[in-house]
């Protein structure tokens, strides 16, 4: 079977290793000069890594090597049966590319898209053949991170998803599918543990380096907001939390900050430009956080019940299935357990009692209590136990 990637970005060349990895043959394409031969550079230093760690013997990584085929123009992707594209996150380029594919591709190809905040409907609306149109969304680095989000237009044919689902168990991917709604799963549901942690820095509730240590050391998260926020850059996660913003008609629960715009604007984007929210080249000015216990557990509380109530939220409007939100929130961004499991563990009378007090502080309706949790708690219910 043969796969065309069309985008050799960090991103692109993740998801092409992983599919050669599992046997398939890969097309690989760019139309920005250069890229391809730093992609090859990339994934040839990849395997070479792999080879030295002893997760690939020198046989299989030249097996794998051997199923990549670079193409300079998009007419050779005609035989391929799925194509995947990774392009920018540019409605307008990612329109011209599939008109130009229209022309190209067999009658049965499979098109889909890697974008983290375009409306899967709306791509698919573009094309000519909108049944075999379907949203795969992997998470960075494709080659480590097990999950990947299937999103169908509400024009995708049950055969494509199950076609793509068939290709991505090959591949040892964890699925989970969600319906085409803005931030999907993972973006969605995530985006209190930035906003939230940024709402308490701005009010002077604790300073970062404070937020940070109780969502790690106290509530078990692998990085904290600010450091995760600096890891994956300013310009990304800025642009999602907007996106979904502007997606879900300005809803207060997804409103992003001004403190990380400025950073923005100023170019400090993270540990790529050597400062955002910490300076990276000075490790001295990191100052000492505040482990006050008490400070700490209501820091992970108040963030934790804004994660939890978006998750029944999602559930609530039928995003996903409640087992595809504690694998989209376990495998895509690595929280210590599922929001729902966590919900059920705390109880959920409680999280509604701290919505509600939040509610009653602020009168802000990005503290409003999911019908779902009240409903809940009412019934002293759960979702699993």
């Amino acid at each position: 079977m043969e796969i065309g990637i069309i985008g050799l970005g960090t991103m692109g060349q993740g998801i092409a290793q992983v599919f050669a990895t599992a046997g398939y043959e890969i097309m690989l394409f760019d139309t920005f000069e250069g890229a391809t031969q730093k992609a090859k550079l990339s994934i040839e230093k990849s395997l070479e890594q792999l080879v030295q760690k002893s997760k690939l013997s020198t046989t299989e990584a030249k097996i794998i090597e051997s199923k990549f085929h670079w193409k300079s123009n998009l007419n050779e992707f005609y035989s391929c049966e799925l194509i995947i594209e990774a392009i920018k996150e540019d409605l307008s380029l990612k329109k011209e590319l599939f008109s130009q594919l229209n022309k190209i591709i067999s009658d049965t190809c499979i098109v889909a898209t890697n974008t983290s905040s375009l409306s899967i409907t709306a791509l698919a609306s573009t094309v000519l053949f909108p049944d075999r149109f379907i949203g795969v969304h992997f998470f960075n680095p494709a080659t480590i991170m097990p999950l990947v989000e299937v999103i169908p237009a509400i024009q995708t044919s049950q055969k494509t998803i199950d076609t793509v689902k068939q290709i991505l168990l090959k591949s040892k991917k964890v699925i989970v599918q969600a319906i085409d709604t803005p931030g999907f799963i993972v973006n969605r549901l995530a985006r209190p543990f930035y906003g939230e942690a940024i709402k308490m820095y701005e009010e002077g509730i604790a300073d970062i380096e404070t937020i940070d240590w109780a969502m790690t050391e106290i509530g078990g998260f692998k990085m904290g907001p600010f450091t995760l926020m600096d890891f994956i850059g300013h310009d990304i996660n800025y642009a999602v939390t907007e996106s979904i913003f502007n997606a879900f008609y300005y809803d207060s629960r997804y409103k992003p900050s001004f403190t990380q715009k400025r950073l923005l604007e100023a170019g400090f984007l993270g540990r790529k430009s050597g400062r955002g929210f910490y300076q990276y080249h000075n490790s001295e000015i990191k100052s000492t956080p505040n482990k006050d216990f008490t400070l700490g557990k209501n820091i992970v509380n108040q963030i934790l019940v804004m994660l939890i109530n978006e998750a029944a939220e999602a559930l609530l409007l039928q995003v996903a299935t409640k087992e595809d939100l504690e694998l989209a929130m376990t495998k895509g961004v690595n929280y210590p357990k599922g929001l729902l499991t966590w919900a059920d563990e705390i109880g959920i009378q409680n999280c509604v009692n701290q919505l509600d007090e939040l509610f009653n502080k602020y009168h802000d309706t990005r503290y409003r209590c999911c019908v779902l949790l009240r409903e809940y708690a009412t019934k002293n219910m759960t979702f699993f136990q």
